[in-house]
């Protein structure tokens, strides 16, 4: 019995080491227990390589654990067992190496079999384990239904097979408070995989709220996208190209000619026939019954009763050459049909001929012969290549006019008191007084806001005052004025004392300067001499005047006021002349020109002068008394002109009723024309105080108010906005606006017309 017992323990305990059953089956005692030794210390060797050992409290848990196994075995208990113990005991510690730290993660318990058995730790999920997502209780039981629980107080296993215990329930009174206090993320719903109240939270209530609105779930889905225009919704006329159009569009083509011809063929042989509209077939009604009432009549004319037949029209009326007399028109008629139009007639009118040999021919049949061959001789025999281009496109984009101001727009004050044309006038350098000239012969000056007369007076009778000019510069009020031949130099009593007094200075300066120069050139007489006025005009105010060979009607200073020109049309040598005001000195510098001077003006910055033609523009440097440019505005007849403050850009007006922009520095050609006016141009006029407008007055009683914006940059050219169009005076005898001036500060200009007003325009 002893036997038996000894070799199920042996068999039980070394059943994974062949060497040891053998020993234990030779022999017993000492060696039994050093040959199970060593079978446990090899199976420890191929343990520790997998773990480092067992520690001592471990190995006393274990005993604990073994004996209650043992205890709740079938087995009974005896001394063997308890010695297999001991001997599981030193075989736990036996295999642990010396000098290791114990860092196993597993025990080692017998089961019921007597086998040993491996129980491993609990895996605790950390930051880096793919598992510290799940959640600390999951039930695994699938989708087995939770009433499969409803007897056992647990309602699942964890993932380490642990039960997982019910939730416990409230009372009554708690699910009542519950209801009524409602905690956040509450649905009133339980979870079916723990049991417990399911809580969502406020992003899964939102998604849930979007999907009972029938919206998308995902939050910020835009369902209603702005719309992209990949193709714009302007129909654009393409292509733009002037490519001749191919040969076969004009040879016939053989393939086209051979299906005709079958189809020819087919209709000739009766294959293909022509389309034939279905008669209208009119249904017959049944109840109806029609009646042929003179089907058997018998001719009584006289009988009072009697009522014939109608009579069929007789064929081919319309053509016949001698048709009834009811359809021949009335002497009415044929009127109407004479004055009506061609198109709206009718083909011919009826027409009675005693026989067909009195029929005349065709009556237009040789007008509309030579009407056909004068459309053939008359033809183009050229194919000329047409371009598809959107006028549109063409056009330039100008800016808006409002984004443009200031300019003037309306007239604000209106000056009377002229018999007759005002020809001329002219603001003064401070911008306060305004000067004007006209047929009557008056030299007057108003204020420029009120309008009030200031200083008239009256220069020669029979003569009209053809231009007035102010000299630049504020520290003096000089004004010049040319009536016929003569040239009158002023200082009107504006202002105050000082400024008249220094006025007379500079104007009686140059009377030291000719006396002196008639004393040292006693041979060489002045040809234009200068001189004082009558008592009359000197107790005016009008200090200086000198006389020309011909009617003056262009006076332009120099900027500084030293120097001054005149033009006289019909002077020939003497029409251009150069005049100095410190010295009373005229100078005639040209002998000749080529045409009749009509303007001359003054570069505003260089030594250039500039003289007007009727259709050329020169311009001469007066330091090295050479001509520098030939400008070519390309007009029959320049009325006027003026040059830009910056001195590369000029003005040209024309009688022909062109307005012309030149830049100097691109061509002596124009770089614009414009064409606003029906009648001549009389007079241009650049803003002096750098504004970038400009003006132009015509014939047809209205001025033009442009915008003129000039750069520095070479690679840009100058941009023309119009932007007014100022009307006001009136047309007498076809002559309009005759002269205009700017405001030197202000965008306000001032125009003279024919009418015998001023405006000034704000």
């Amino acid at each position: 019995m002893a036997a038996q017992e000894s070799s199920k323990k042996r068999k039980a305990i070394t059943h994974d080491s062949p060497e040891a059953n053998e020993v234990a089956l030779s022999g017993g005692g000492d060696n039994f227990e050093t040959t199970l030794l060593n079978g446990l210390h090899f199976d420890s060797e191929r343990d520790d390589e997998q773990s480092s050992g067992v520690s001592e409290d471990e190995s006393n848990d274990k005993n604990e654990s073994e004996s209650e196994s043992d205890l709740s075995s079938d087995e009974v208990p005896s001394e063997d067992g308890s010695r297999k113990n001991d001997i599981l005991d030193r075989g736990t510690t036996a295999f642990q190496k010396p000098g290791r730290e114990e860092t196993s993660n597993y025990k080692i318990v017998e089961d019921a079999n007597g086998n040993p058995r491996y129980i491993y730790d609990i895996i605790e999920p950390g930051y880096d384990s793919h598992d510290s997502d799940a959640p600390a209780t999951a039930n695994t039981i699938g989708n087995i239904p939770l009433s499969f629980y409803d007897s056992y107080p647990h309602i699942g296993y964890d993932v380490n097979g642990k039960k997982i215990s019910r939730p416990a329930k409230g009372e009554a009174l708690d699910a009542l408070l519950d209801s009524i206090e409602v905690p956040e993320g509450w649905t009133g719903l339980t979870d079916p995989t723990t049991g417990k109240p399911l809580e969502l939270s406020q992003e899964e209530l939102e998604v849930l709220k979007r999907i009972q609105m029938n919206e998308v779930p995902e939050k910020g889905y835009d369902p209603y996208p702005a719309t992209i225009e990949y193709f714009t919704g302007k129909t654009e006329v393409m292509p733009l190209s002037a490519a001749p159009e191919p040969k076969r569009r004009f040879v016939p083509s053989k393939h086209e000619a051979k299906r005709v011809m079958k189809i020819v063929r087919a209709i000739r042989e009766g294959r293909i026939l022509p389309y034939k509209p279905p008669p209208d077939e009119e249904e017959d009604d049944t109840e109806v019954q029609n009646y042929d009432i003179w089907a058997n009549e018998a001719p009584q004319h006289n009988h009072p009763m009697n009522v014939p037949a109608p009579k069929l029209p007789p064929p081919g009326y319309e053509k016949s050459y001698r048709p009834p007399p009811e359809y021949l028109p009335d002497e009415k008629e044929k009127k109407a049909w004479e004055e009506a139009d061609e198109e709206d007639r009718e083909d011919s009118l009826p027409t009675s001929h005693n026989s067909l040999r009195k029929v005349p021919g065709y009556d237009k049949f040789v007008k509309e012969k030579l009407e056909r061959c004068l459309d053939l001789y008359l033809a183009p025999r050229v194919r000329r290549s047409k371009l598809n281009i959107d006028p549109d496109s063409l056009l330039p984009k100008l800016p808006n006019p409002e984004e443009l101001r200031p300019f003037p727009t309306t007239c604000a004050t209106i000056f009377r008191g002229h018999e007759g044309r005002v020809r001329s006038l002219a603001i003064d350098p401070k911008g306060i007084w305004l000067a004007s000239g006209g047929d009557d012969g008056t030299l007057r000056v108003w204020e420029l806001l009120t309008g009030r007369r200031i200083w008239s007076v009256a220069l020669e009778k029979g003569d009209a005052v053809n231009v007035v000019r102010w000299r630049p510069g504020t520290e003096a009020n000089i004004l010049c004025a040319a009536t016929g031949e003569t040239v009158y130099l002023t200082a009107p009593p504006l202002s105050d004392p000082e400024t008249e007094s220094k006025s007379r200075e500079l104007i009686d300066a140059g009377w030291g300067y000719a006396s002196q120069a008639t004393t040292s050139n006693t041979k060489k007489e002045q040809a234009i001499p200068w001189s004082r006025p009558s008592s009359r005009l000197e107790n005016e105010g009008l200090l200086v005047k000198f006389s020309l060979r011909k009617t003056v009607k262009v006076i332009s200073w120099h900027r500084r006021g030293e120097y001054f020109c005149t033009v006289s049309p019909q002077g020939q040598s003497a029409s251009v002349a150069i005049h100095t005001l410190s010295k009373h000195l005229t100078q005639l510098p040209f002998r000749r020109l080529k045409g009749l001077p009509q303007s001359a003006s003054f570069h505003p910055s260089k030594p250039i002068f500039f003289i007007a033609t009727q259709r050329m523009i020169r311009s001469y440097d007066l330091s090295k008394q050479a001509l520098l440019k030939i400008i070519q505005p390309g007009a029959r007849w320049i009325s006027s002109f003026d040059v830009h403050a910056g001195g590369n850009n000029l003005i040209v007006g024309s009688y022909d009723k062109r307005l012309l922009w030149h830049d100097l520095d691109l061509s002596v050609r124009p770089y614009k024309t414009l064409r606003f006016h029906t009648k001549a141009i009389r007079a241009v006029k650049f803003h002096p105080g750098g504004m970038p407008l400009f003006a132009d007055a015509s014939d047809d009683g209205s001025l033009q108010i442009f915008h003129g914006k000039v750069v520095g940059d070479m690679m840009e050219n100058a941009s023309i906005v119009p932007l007014k169009v100022l009307r006001g005076h009136q047309v007498k005898t076809e002559l309009g606006v005759l002269d205009l001036d700017w405001h030197p500060t202000n965008p306000w200009c001032c125009s003279a017309g024919a009418d015998g007003t001023c405006r000034l325009w704000t």
